[in-house]
C-alpha cells in the first residue's frame, strides 16, 4: 500500500492551515473594527463556504492556469500552482479560510469593549493591541477555528482535484486515494483510506473537544 496520500494530506493540511491562520485572523479582526463595507466583505470572504468546492476548483484553475496572467507569471517565477502540492495548499486555503475568518471575527466581536479602550489608555495600539490583548482574549476561539481549518482541509477532495489533479506520489491526497481506488474496483484500498481519514478527523474532533472544555473550565 503506497502510503503517499497520507504524507501529503498532512503537509498540505498543516501548510493551508498555517496559510489560512496567517491570513484569516488578521483579516478578521481588521474587519471587525470597520464601520462601512463591513457585510459585502463578509459576504465575499464566506463565498467558499458555500460553493461547491468543485466549483472553487474551477475559479482556481481559470485563475492560476497556464492560459491566464497569473499562470504564466507563475510559470515564469517557476512557481506552478497547477498539478502541483502548492496547488493542493491553495485549494485547501481557500475552501478553509471562511471557517477561521468567520469563527475570528465572532471571536473578536464577543470581546469587551471597555477592555480594549483600557489597553489603549496605558498605551497599547496596532499591532500591540492585537497581539497582547485581542489575540489572548480570543484565544480558545481562535483555536477552535483553526482546528476546524485542518479538519476541512484533511477532508478537502473536489477544489483539490481541479487544480492540482491526482499525481501519485505528489498531489494524490486521501481524499482523492478513496475516489482513485473506488473508480478502479479496488473497494478495500478506499476502505482502508476512509477508515485513516475516520481515525484522523476523529483525533482532530478530539483536540476540539479539549479546547472547547478548556474554554468552559476558565468560566
Amino acid at each position: 500500500m503506497d502510503v503517499s496520500p497520507l504524507w501529503i494530506t498532512c503537509k498540505v493540511a498543516f501548510m493551508s492551515t498555517m496559510v489560512t491562520t496567517l491570513l484569516a485572523v488578521p483579516t478578521a479582526y481588521r474587519i471587525t473594527g470597520m464601520k462601512m463595507g463591513r457585510h459585502v466583505l463578509d459576504v465575499l470572504l464566506s463565498l467558499p463556504l458555500v460553493l461547491p468546492p468543485t466549483v472553487v476548483g474551477f475559479f482556481l484553475l481559470v485563475a492560476f492556469g497556464y492560459n491566464s496572467w497569473l499562470g504564466r507569471l507563475c510559470e515564469v517565477l517557476k512557481f506552478d500552482m497547477v498539478f502541483t502540492v502548492r496547488g493542493a495548499v491553495l485549494a485547501a486555503t481557500v475552501v478553509s479560510f471562511p471557517i477561521t475568518y468567520r469563527t475570528a471575527r465572532a471571536a473578536f466581536d464577543q470581546i469587551d469593549p471597555d477592555l480594549v479602550d483600557a489597553a489603549r489608555l496605558i498605551g497599547y495600539d496596532g499591532l500591540k493591541l492585537f497581539l497582547k490583548v485581542s489575540v489572548p482574549l480570543a484565544f480558545h476561539e481562535l483555536a477552535t477555528g483553526v482546528i476546524l481549518a485542518f479538519a476541512r482541509a484533511i477532508g478537502e477532495f473536489g477544489a483539490t482535484i481541479m487544480i492540482a489533479g491526482n499525481v501519485p506520489g505528489r498531489t494524490r491526497t486521501m481524499s482523492v486515494a478513496v475516489y482513485t481506488a473506488m473508480q478502479g474496483g479496488n473497494r478495500a484500498l478506499a476502505y482502508a483510506w476512509t477508515a485513516i481519514i475516520l481515525c484522523l478527523s476523529f483525533i482532530v474532533l478530539l483536540l476540539l473537544d479539549f479546547f472547547a472544555s478548556g474554554q468552559y473550565g476558565r468560566d
